[in-house]
């Protein structure tokens, strides 16, 4: 019996002037609050309800919520990026891990199958995104769990090479490039948020 898929969403708690800090800096804190909380509804029902895996919603702050029923909550936990992204590949049930954030506005059900299609034969998956980070990150975890999350220069444009540099020694699927949403510029490339955009007293307008 093949081992199940497990689809993670990296992911903040909605509130008020937490998370998303670059783009409320162009959109204010409400606008980039409303944000937050309809890209993770929409990338939910976008990947849902698909038996080929099980979704997880991989939260900060720990104890926090309430979250979507539809998905299995685990917490970050403590440290970086790179200890927490480590601590939820290490300590899910068996299968193949692909890691998401909720803020990838081109993300498809094609994508992640392509993804885990792509660990069944090498080690990991890497999906680049024009930043110099990446978009998702995924891991076959078999035979053995490989660490490709240390001394990552996280939040610049060296975050893939250095994640790249960690796995030089490892079979490596390329996903297609896609944009992320971390400021308004990155939001003004997609039309369909430009209602989140409308002037807001918080942005001077």
């Amino acid at each position: 019996m093949p081992l199940q898929r497990h689809l993670v969403l990296f992911t903040r708690y909605p509130s008020f002037g937490t998370g998303k800090r670059r783009l409320a800096r162009g959109v204010g804190n409400t606008t980039a609050l409303r944000f937050q909380r309809v890209s993770l509804s929409h990338t939910l029902r976008r990947l849902g309800g698909d038996r080929r895996w099980r979704i997880w919603l991989a939260v900060t702050p720990d104890r926090s919520g309430p979250w979507p029923v539809s998905a299995s909550v685990v917490p970050q936990g403590k440290g970086d990026l790179g200890q927490r992204l480590t601590r939820i590949t290490a300590g899910l049930p068996p299968g193949p891990v692909l890691i998401i954030g909720s803020d990838v506005p081109g993300i498809t059900k094609d994508l992640v199958a392509e993804a885990f299609h792509l660990l069944g034969g090498r080690e990991a998956v890497v999906g680049p995104s024009a930043d110099g980070g990446y978009w998702a990150i995924g891991l076959r975890r078999r035979p053995r769990l490989i660490d490709p999350f240390r001394s990552v220069r996280w939040s610049t444009s060296h975050a893939l090479e250095d994640t790249l540099a960690n796995l030089r020694d490892h079979s490596v699927g390329r996903l297609p490039p896609l944009d992320d949403i971390d400021d308004v510029e990155s939001m003004r490339r997609f039309p369909k948020w430009d209602l989140l955009l409308a002037p807001h007293p918080e942005n001077g307008a």
